[in-house]
């Protein structure tokens, strides 16, 4: 890999934040900003699963062959070493002619790490036959190496000191064939790339890393396909038992070794939550065994870099079938004797811990995270997993470590959408009423151009058969009966008179006069101004802590006078009328409540539109509300009622509220 390149990136328009690779993360590399899944690349161990998992195809693994591409071309003699899980990624094609297709492309030598293995596990005997009483960690598995340098420091002198399959091949090829040897990695994993990179021996001892997936793609692109031919086959030197190292506890029977169930010498784990929970019990001293022989993966067959979507143990069968092949037509003699050539090969690694993560959380900052989640006790605790971590302490931890985000919590979302749509409910409800304020305030405008263009034609002929009729009842003799029909027209030009002068107030565009005006007091004025029947009792509550309002006196009276008078007209049998002011540092109000009839759900949304009334003919026009409700919005307040007209849902009654702003705006 260059110096620059990451091993995973993610590939935003694709990612959907399903929080998918954060849980299958075993080393919790994924920083969840922005909408999107980043790897960061100090803490990731490169063991793939991110990429594995993803099922929008969002992670992009660094490409590595332009980079082989570049090393063939460049005229070196090159060689490409298979990892021994080829038997699983090609279980459809004969191994001569996997090794046929790889040389085709331009590769001088085409070997099997499986022999590496073979040295590998030669090592593994020996360290064991001198151990002491030490315990070790294999160091076959890259992703595993770096998982302990990175989070497992403590362990770091625990990791047996071999090269791994891969840097043992690169060695025996180079001591065969000489140092300006280039080397191609072919295999299933994506860690191979890292460690290929920068091996544990501080310089790159493998050139190019090319994972299964890349070999085919590179195959296709040349036109290369199976022949057939059985005549080819991988160089030398060729291995033995070392090919079953891609599958569980394969090194320990190449090795010789074996994982006894009562003396617990040798214990093998192997997948992400396998893997995980060994090195924690190894550190704690309750795994007492003298190699611990672990795979990040269920088997290097399962890796990343492999191609094909086949079962686990349809793989494993593919290799244990190859290896039974290979060693029923191989020479074990001449096996043995290729691994003794290298008796002095030195296979020798170093390990160091790398950068830490952030060490864990305060516990006040922790709770602090917590608490901002809404997990204020324990119970709230569901440690569900929805946000890829374990627990919601985890989670917390994380988003302390700037890898996570409080939003990823399902159930601490979910209680923030039930409020967000409370709100929007709310919203919409204050939009729904004033979209019918709106209505309604348009209806009366245009009524209110009618009423106006009404009542001036009707007003001046009105007048003149007003003065005539009373000019007639003046002449005409009271005992008489023209003098009842006349006082009829009168009298029902009288009540014409008071509609049109209701229509023009009710049309009439008076501008607001504000000046302060103490409220307690217009209550006061008001309920002088109206004749109060003798069976209605009246109650007055002042609850305003500041009684002074800049409001036009004459229209607020005539507001308040309109609705005493309906109050004391919905109570014909008596009842009682309370009158409450109170107040806000910006609004005053004043409440109208009577114990009458009540109000029809049906007849609230039509009580201030012009001539609706329920009351009697010629008991009332149906304007006092229509001029009521436009001189309060002139005053830029609102009015607002609440009324109950079934006696079997409680007391009957009204209640009219008028908000008015304390001052004007211009104020």
């Amino acid at each position: 890999m260059k110096a620059d390149a990451q091993l995973i990136k993610t590939i935003g328009e694709r990612c959907r934040v399903c929080y998918t690779c954060v849980r299958d993360c075993p080393a919790k590399a994924i920083r969840i900003a922005g909408g999107q899944a980043q790897v960061v690349p100090e803490r990731c161990i490169g063991c793939g699963n991110c990429y594995r998992v993803c099922s929008q195809s969002a992670k992009q693994i660094y490409d590595s062959r332009d980079d082989v591409r570049a090393i063939l071309d460049s005229g070196a003699r090159v060689a490409a070493i298979v990892a021994p899980s080829f038997a699983a990624e090609f279980a459809e094609v004969d191994h001569r002619d996997v090794a046929t297709m790889i040389r085709k492309l331009g590769f001088s030598l085409v070997c099997e790490v499986a022999f590496g293995a073979d040295l590998v596990a030669r090592e593994y005997r020996r360290l064991l036959e001198t151990s002491n009483g030490k315990r070790y960690i294999a160091t076959t598995c890259p992703a595993v190496v770096a998982y302990v340098e990175k989070y497992h420091a403590d362990l770091v002198p625990s990791l047996a000191p071999i090269a791994s399959p891969m840097i043992a091949e690169a060695r025996a090829l180079r001591a065969l064939h000489g140092n300006e040897l280039k080397i191609v990695f072919i295999g299933p994993c994506l860690a191979k790339k890292v460690e290929g990179d920068g091996s544990a021996t501080g310089e790159g001892e493998i050139d190019a890393v090319l994972t299964f997936v890349e070999l085919r793609l590179m195959l296709a692109a040349a036109g290369i396909v199976p022949a057939g031919d059985a005549s080819g086959d991988f160089d030398p030197p060729h291995p033995g038992l070392g090919a079953l190292f891609p599958i569980s506890r394969g090194m320990l029977q190449a090795a010789s070794l074996v994982e006894d169930l009562l003396n617990t010498d040798v214990v093998a784990a192997d997948g992400r939550p396998g893997f995980m929970q060994a090195l924690n019990d190894f550190a704690a001293g309750v795994l007492d065994a003298k190699l611990l022989e672990i795979l990040c993966c269920n088997g290097c067959v399962m890796g990343s870099g492999m191609s094909v979507d086949t079962p686990l143990f349809r793989r494993r069968a593919a290799v244990s079938q190859y290896v039974r092949r290979r060693v029923a037509g191989g020479d074990p003699a001449a096996c043995e004797a290729s691994v003794e050539r290298f008796k002095d090969l030195d296979l020798a690694v170093r390990f160091a811990p790398q950068e830490l993560p952030p060490g864990a959380a305060p516990p006040k900052d922790l709770q602090s995270i917590m608490s901002l989640m809404g997990k204020m006790n324990p119970e709230d605790e569901l440690n569900c997993g929805a946000c890829g971590y374990p627990t919601c302490r985890d989670h917390a931890a994380a988003i302390y470590s700037g890898l996570a985000e409080s939003e990823m919590c399902l159930p601490y979302t979910i209680d923030r959408l039930r409020e967000s749509l409370k709100d929007l409910s709310e919203s919409n409800a204050e939009l729904a009423t004033t979209r019918q304020a709106l209505i309604s305030a348009e209806k009366l405008a245009s009524m209110g151009q009618l009423a106006a263009g009404i009542a001036h034609e009707i007003n001046n002929p009105l007048g003149v058969i007003l003065l005539y009729a009373k000019l007639l009842l003046q002449d005409t003799p009271s005992t008489s009966e023209q003098h009842t029909d006349v006082s009829l027209i009168a009298e029902q030009a009288e009540r014409c008179k008071k509609i049109v002068t209701g229509l023009l107030n009710f049309a009439r565009k008076n501008k607001v006069i504000r000046q302060p005006v103490g409220v307690t007091g217009l209550i006061d004025r008001c309920r002088r101004a109206v004749l109060i029947p003798d069976n209605v009792r009246v109650y007055v509550r002042h609850e305003m802590k500041d009684a002074v309002a800049e409001i036009d006196e004459d229209q607020v009276i005539q507001v308040l006078t309109n609705l005493i008078v309906n109050a004391c007209e919905a109570m014909g049998s008596g009842g009682d009328l309370t009158i409450v002011t109170s107040d806000t540092p910006d609004e005053v109000r004043v409440a109208v409540q009577d114990t009458g009839c009540g109000i029809a759900p049906q007849n609230i949304a039509k009580i201030y539109e012009p001539f609706f009334t329920t009351k009697q003919i010629g008991k009332g026009t149906g304007l006092g509300l229509a001029v009521t409700y436009g001189i309060v919005k002139m005053h830029r307040g609102r009015i607002d009622v609440v009324s109950n007209a079934d006696p079997a849902k409680g007391p009957t009654g009204t209640t009219f509220t008028v908000t008015l702003p304390r001052r004007s705006e211009e104020g």
